[in-house]
This record gives structure tokens, sequence and C-alpha cells, in this order.
């Protein structure tokens, strides 16, 4: 039976916001330990053929993995001091200059050594060249991996935004349940007061249904099937028919409603019934009948009109409780229409 997760995640930290990047690492880091040099024209003269060669790849490619990694770790400990959102200047800055004060000094030592290493003169052009590419190169991988992490932040900070309202939603339907209880308590033993005094063996039988009502309330969650809300309904008219006589409160059920799969909050249709016999006169003389058909996607509940000649005293409490639920649940609340004789509710009824 669905209902409200909990939302006990604690906000997240951007700082902490991580993914799998070992992919990107293993794919990346050869491609352009291989693909620059040839580029650039490192290698000049030397060709695979030469021992020479092979010893500069070696280094291209640990000079590579070590440019990748250290601009790694350099971007993650970043990530601990300063955001976007909060030092964004600053953060810029430091983000490339960190790449670049980097990067550039570390590629122009391992190069120059291996030109020293292979008997080559330090070709300037080619340094530079290289120098360059590998910088452009960092700052490219460096803005992939900041837009990698912010589509993150920005999954993690929506699935907050989401917990939290739900838990605020959660926290108001527990609130509107704890009012929902005692209410209907209340009436229900006001009745069981009324049949104790006037006929006994009814009032047994009242107080047995009574019982059997409220364990499906105290089991009932934030929605409960059509099928459980409607066995309920018949209990509670039960109740009503002990209460007033079997004549005074007629309950016409639309067959359809048995075949409709659906959800409800426990007690809607309830308290449609309770509000229209508050309302309005019901005896053997001037019987109330209540209908409940389908209605779409909802369900639509009607009376006549016959207004009591002393009205109860009412807190209202019932269909603006009920309506709250619905909107908490699913965005929809209850529909009221009235007139030519007849007040109609038409009561949204929720997906499985």
């Amino acid at each position: 039976m669905p209902s409200l997760p909990n939302a006990d995640a604690t906000l997240p930290n951007p700082a902490a916001v991580r993914f799998d990047d070992r992919a990107l690492m293993a794919c990346g880091i050869p491609a352009f330990g291989i693909a620059i040099p040839f580029l650039t024209g490192l290698y000049g003269p030397l060709t695979p053929a030469r021992p020479m060669f092979w010893l500069g790849f070696v280094l291209v490619v640990a000079l590579a993995a070590a440019i990748w990694l250290g601009n790694r770790w350099l971007l993650f400990r970043q990530r601990e001091q300063w955001s976007w959102f909060g030092q964004p200047l600053r953060k810029l800055v430091m983000l490339v200059s960190a790449n670049v004060l980097y990067t550039a000094p570390l590629t122009a030592l391992v190069l120059w050594a291996w030109f020293r290493s292979a008997g080559l003169p330090v070709d300037a052009d080619a340094l530079k060249l290289v120098i360059a590419t590998n910088v452009i190169c960092v700052l490219f991988v460096t803005h992939a991996y900041e837009t990698m992490f912010l589509i993150r932040e920005r999954e993690s900070d929506m699935l907050q935004v989401e917990r939290l309202q739900r838990a605020r939603a959660q926290a108001e339907l527990a609130a509107l349940k704890a009012q929902v209880d005692p209410h209907f308590l209340f009436n229900s033993l006001n009745a069981l007061g009324h049949l104790i005094g006037s006929d006994a063996a009814r009032a047994r039988e009242f107080n047995d249904t009574l019982a059997e009502v409220y364990r499906y309330l105290l089991a009932a969650r934030d929605l409960v099937p059509l099928s459980d809300e409607l066995a309920f309904l018949a209990s509670y008219h039960r109740l009503l028919a002990l209460r007033f006589g079997a004549a005074a409160i007629r309950l016409e059920l639309d067959p359809a409603l048995a075949a409709r799969s659906g959800l409800l909050p426990p007690t809607a249709l309830q308290a449609l019934l309770e509000n229209a016999v508050k309302h309005n006169e019901a005896s053997a003389a001037l019987p109330l009948a209540i209908t409940v058909k389908l209605d779409g996607d909802a369900i639509r509940v009607t009376n006549p009109l016959q207004p009591r000649r002393s009205a109860l005293p009412s807190s209202g409490l019932g269909l603006l409780n009920l309506d709250e639920r619905l909107r908490l649940l699913s965005g929809r609340g209850l529909e009221r229409h009235e007139g030519d004789g007849r007040f109609e509710i038409l009561i949204p009824l929720l997906k499985p």
C-alpha cells in the first residue's frame, strides 16, 4: 500500500559529489599521449624503428598521465575550497592558474629531458606547440569534469528538494490524520451515548461495529484501495442505520465501483457521508438518499438538499481536512456543486 517515503537524507555537500571517471581516464590518457606528439611533430626524424622513439612514446604517455592525474587532484582540492555559486571569479582564476602553472612547467621539463636523452636539439617551436596543446587540452578536460560535477550536483539538489517536499507533505498529512481520528471518535461517542439511553441492544451492536471501524482507522495509511474504503463506508453506514433507523439514510453504490481500481485517503467517502447527514434532515418520513457513483477518474457523491431545522454544531473540519489531504497527495482537491435541490461533491480517484 503506497505511502510517502521518509526524507532522511541530509543536504548534499557539493565537494563530496563524485562520479566514476576510471573509464574516461583509461581512454583519455593514452589517447592524448599518442595523438599530441604526432599532431605536433614532437618526434622529429625519429621513427618507430628506433628505440628512442619508444622511449619518447613511454615518456609522453607518462607525461599525459601525470598531467591528467595532477590536474584532477588540483580540481578536487579546489572544489573543497571554492564554489561557482559562492566565489565564481576566484574559482575561475584559481582553476585556470592551477591548470596552466602545473601543466606548462611539467611539460617543458619532461620534453627538455627527453630531447637531451635522445640526443636531439631542443625544438623550441615543437616544445611551445606541445605546451600550448597540453594546456588547451587540460582546460577542455577540466571543463568536461566541471560540467559533469554540475550535472551531478543539479541531480542531487533536485532529489533533495523532492525529499524535503515529501517530508513536509508527510508531516502535514500526519497532522491532518491526527485531527481526523479524534474528530471521528468524538462524533461516534456522541451517537453511542444517545443509543445507550434509548436502545441498549442497538447500542451494543453500534459499539461492536464502531470497534471494527476504528480498527480500520488505526491500520490505514496515507492511501487505501478503493475496495477497502467502500467496505469501510458500508460499516459506517451501518452505524448511521443503528442511530437513525434503517429507513432514514439510504446509501446507493454504483456497481461499477466494485470493478474499479484506485486509491483514496482513508475515511474520504465516510467524511462525505457524514457531511451529508450532518447538514440534512434524515428520518423514516423524509429519508436521505445518498448516491456514490463513478465519474471518470473521480467519484461523485450526491445528496438532496434537506436542510435541518436546527443546524448541528460543526467545526467545519471534515471537508476542509479531506480537501487538504487530497491536495497534498495528488494536487487536486474536492469539487463542489450545488443547485436544483441537490448537493454534489467530486473526489478524485488516485491511480494505484
